[in-house]
């Protein structure tokens, strides 16, 4: 499992327009930073592959949306609900 840490975005301000995002690995302590395609590839090839965000207390999961017409993009999921657990992420 990976914890997403910082996101950079470009050409706005929503979860459409993150484009790479700065990770550590829950197990390893591993660090990195990746695409925000390579991120979509990732948690699409196995169900095993999972990202989080947390703030401290509580953890909410990162999904990918399809959205008809453009690319696919990460957000996260708390309770069945799409919520702004990324958005809210320091920008590198």
């Amino acid at each position: 499992m990976i914890q997403i840490t910082a996101i950079r975005r470009e050409g706005g301000e929503q979860h459409e327009h993150i484009t790479a995002v700065q990770w550590r690995n829950t197990s390893t302590g591993r660090t990195g930073q990746s695409t925000r395609q390579t991120i979509v590839e990732w948690l699409s090839e196995s169900r095993a592959n999972q990202a989080v965000v947390s703030d401290g207390d509580r953890w909410a999961y990162v999904a990918v949306r399809h959205p008809t017409g453009r690319a696919p993009y990460i957000q996260t999921r708390a309770d069945e609900t799409w919520t702004d657990n990324l958005l809210a992420l320091p920008e590198y």
